[in-house]
């Protein structure tokens, strides 16, 4: 009988999971109704009581609830810190450095786009960044779709920040405290940030070639006079128009730059030198941030009005993915799906399942969801490497690390849609021209993590 359980058990599990990722694939439910409403029918399918749900319930809340106070003020605070100006100054002084170099243009994308995903939101990185540098793309006759190459995987670096997404979804599977899940990973940062940039300028110096063949076989004409100054005021002249169309006026005083930029430095510092837990500290620089750039209460309000959707749609992502992970965790699903794929996996196979599967991120991107790679795919590989000895932490690390840096080069993040449209570019061509770029450099990473300890074989 027990064993008549365990199989339904796995059973139910899969296709509990197998219907979570085809829904979200086909855009057919919307994450929070697909890992609440599924798993909850699939326990009372296996006989479980609403009594056993509520201590489900209450074990995936618990599991997930750090993370999403924590996201709620990260969201906030980033918002508040773009609004204030923070980053313009950056870059306006990248536009200018440049000083119209092709190879330069490409490496300072990357410098750019690196600070400018601080916020861990792409959408912001992407409004922050491409109107900016388009018109300088436009002028050197450089590709749009470059252009978005470089954003795309410069900006994957700092998305292993711990109130990026792809960091909070890994922390609620494993119910681990976040920071201590980034620790590992800022040598790998500085790194990829180093690599980043060298790749931008090979790539940089390829485009320049493209450039001179073209303006040789007479499809273009050379363009060796860029008003990199007019650009730059350009963009200076559209973020001051956009701030006096807002309904909220920051303080604008030059000073606050400085001022944003320390206590943008000292709420990171609170939480990586683990003073206050991460949620804390950023409940604590929106308590900061709020008054002294907009010392109007109505304003104050109307800038979390105004940040508030996009901190409740993740974070009520991370709490319906907590109901998911607390019914297939306690009923036992996950732990009966891990027992019986390692029953059919061949030995010589399982110790380097989070390794092939780290592999594939990139291309997995393609395939299925953010949610659904880090909610459905990940506990199914980390419990069944975990039986052939694989550390939980070693698993994480190798999924996150592979499938991180394709998050921009997916049709289904909708931030990579935005980025389409600003751009005027083509999802197809995206793909095509920075796929096989991007999944080389995140196999690179993953070689450089496991060269640094970060995840064993």
């Amino acid at each position: 009988m027990e064993q008549d359980f365990s199989v339904a058990l796995t059973i139910v599990g899969l296709v509990i999971i197998f219907t979570i990722v085809g829904l979200l694939i086909w855009g057919k439910v919307s994450p929070i109704v697909g890992m609440t409403l599924i798993p909850v029918l699939g326990a009372l399918i296996l006989g479980f009581g609403f009594e056993e749900l509520r201590e489900f319930f209450a074990s995936g809340a618990d599991q997930v609830m750090d993370v999403v106070i924590m996201f709620i003020f990260a969201i906030i605070f980033f918002g508040i810190m773009q609004d204030s100006g923070l980053f313009n100054p950056l870059v306006r002084g990248m536009i200018l450095l440049t000083k119209g170099n092709v190879v330069i243009v490409a490496m300072g994308t990357a410098v750019v786009s690196t600070f400018a995903h601080l916020d861990g939101a792409g959408a912001t990185t992407f409004l922050l960044t491409i109107p900016a540098l388009l018109p300088l793309y436009k002028e050197l006759n450089m590709s749009k779709y470059l252009l978005l190459l470089i954003v795309s995987f410069s900006a994957a670096i700092m998305n292993m920040v711990p109130w990026g997404g792809p960091m909070a979804r890994t922390a609620s599977v494993l119910d681990v405290d976040l920071i201590e899940l980034w620790y590992p990973l800022i040598p790998l940062q500085i790194v990829g940030l180093i690599f980043a940039i060298g790749l931008a300028a090979l790539l940089g110096i390829r485009e320049k070639k493209r450039i001179n063949k073209r303006v040789e076989n007479g499809e273009i004409e050379g363009n060796d006079r860029v008003d990199i100054q007019s650009i730059a005021d350009d963009f200076s002249r559209r973020k001051a128009e956009e701030a006096a169309a807002a309904e909220e006026k920051p303080v604008r005083h030059p000073a606050m730059i400085w001022v944003n930029f320390g206590l943008t430095i000292a709420v990171v510092s609170l939480m990586l030198f683990d003073i206050v837990p991460p949620e804390f500290a950023f409940m604590l620089g929106v308590a900061v941030a709020l008054p002294i750039n907009y010392p109007n209460v109505s304003d104050q309000m109307g800038r979390v009005r105004a940040h508030a959707p996009a901190a409740l749609m993740m974070a009520a992502v991370i709490l319906a993915a907590g109901v998911f992970l607390g019914v297939m965790n306690e009923s036992g699903m996950l732990d009966s799906i891990a027992l019986a794929m390692v029953s059919i996996l061949p030995a010589a196979v399982g110790p380097f399942l989070h390794v092939i599967v780290g592999v594939l991120g990139v291309p997995m991107d393609l395939l299925t969801s953010t949610d659904a790679y880090y909610f459905a795919i990940m506990p199914i590989v980390e419990s069944t490497a975990a039986e052939f000895g694989v550390s939980s932490a070693s698993t994480a690390y190798a999924l996150l690390i592979g499938n991180v840096i394709g998050t921009f080069v997916s049709p289904f993040a909708p931030a990579v849609w935005l980025a389409i449209g600003l751009a005027g570019a083509n999802m197809g061509q995206h793909i095509k021209y920075s796929f096989f770029w991007i999944w080389g450099f995140s196999i690179v990473m993953l070689a450089i993590a496991y060269l640094m300890g970060i995840f064993t074989i």
